[in-house]
């Protein structure tokens, strides 16, 4: 029987749910044998959901965490009572305190994977707005992390049993993406989701395909000449590299084909293209996945829910599916 994989957890927004799915998430029967979890955090938001979800934990560093019912817990931040209450902040300095207890998280959960004391990063959901508020101008997990791995190119798969899709670009307002999109960085999210799919998901010949960025992908130039000019240059250096990639595809009927077996990864070239019909199919058990790292990292799909946070009603079926995914991924 194989060891348990040493997962590195971020708690998130400590007035989000991401405590709440986590601690459902570990004491699941489908994962408990599975991952050796070590929280990331302020030690007590994680015993304070504990107690409201009625779960007997107990929480101890990483060292001495090795008996039945003690959890691994790396503290990160120490909030005030009255900050770590769930729901809504109550004020802007509430919020900037959540921000900075989410940001330290993250960085003390990433330390421990590239220090080697865990095995694999997942990470709960933040606000981008609260960690904004704390003074961190960072768009997202995926961009923190890469800047914190000195840069690397990295980038967001939607990974399901049933579809992945892969973004060329992710947070920014719809009209900077035809101004942002380039040859080059298709071609190189190109490359990275061929060589994910080989090395993580094990598909010897991964077969790709490239969505348009215009309705019937431009109609030969009829409604944008994006797909001629950046993309079909792209989808053919790839070729020439040795991908098995098709493209610029019409987005309209591409998704029902890689569902079909088609293809097995969908270059998309922004975020909702990519994200709508992902959560159509995989709104519960989807995952992010963070192609281009050194390391796996997985986080649930989807936000904070603080009209959620403290009820006991938050579904941990996409952090579950998150967590198994860092399992089976993580080197052995």
């Amino acid at each position: 029987m194989s060891s348990p994989v040493r997962i590195a957890i971020s708690m998130g927004d400590p007035a989000g749910i991401g405590p709440e799915v986590t601690l459902k998430a570990i004491t699941s029967p489908i994962l408990s044998a599975a991952i050796a979890p070590i929280l990331v955090g302020d030690a007590a938001v994680w015993r304070e959901t504990a107690d409201r979800l009625g779960l007997s934990l107990e929480f101890r560093p990483p060292r001495q965490a090795g008996r039945a019912g003690a959890v691994a817990l790396v503290e990160a931040s120490t909030l005030e009572a009255a900050t770590r209450v769930p729901g809504w902040p109550r004020d802007a300095a509430t919020a900037a305190a959540c921000g900075e207890a989410a940001y330290a998280a993250i960085l003390a959960a990433a330390r421990l994977v590239q220090d080697g004391q865990a095995a694999a990063l997942v990470t709960a959901p933040i606000s981008k707005a609260h960690v904004a508020a704390a003074g961190h101008d960072i768009p997202g997990h995926t961009e923190l992390l890469a800047a914190l791995c000195g840069g690397v190119p990295v980038r967001m798969m939607m990974a399901g049993d049933r579809l992945r899709v892969v973004l060329a670009t992710t947070h920014m307002a719809l009209a900077e993406v035809p101004r942002r999109l380039t040859r080059e960085l298709i071609l190189e999210t190109i490359m990275l989701t061929a060589d994910s799919l080989h090395r993580h998901f094990a598909l010897a010949a991964p077969r790709v395909a490239v969505a348009g960025l215009n309705p019937h992908a431009g109609e030969d130039g009829r409604f944008g000449d994006e797909e001629g000019r950046l993309i079909a240059p792209a989808v053919q250096g790839a070729r020439q590299l040795g991908v098995n990639v098709e493209g610029p595809l019409a987005a309209d009927g591409l998704f029902a084909q890689a569902v079909n077996g088609r293809y097995d990864a969908i270059v998309c070239m922004y975020h909702d293209q990519g994200l709508g019909p992902f959560k159509l199919l995989h709104f519960a058990d989807g995952v992010n996945f963070t192609v281009g790292l050194p390391f796996i990292r997985t986080s649930p799909d989807h936000g904070t829910a603080f009209d959620l946070a403290g009820t006991g009603q938050a579904d941990p079926s996409s952090m579950i599916a998150a967590l198994r995914l860092a399992a089976r991924l993580a080197p052995g």
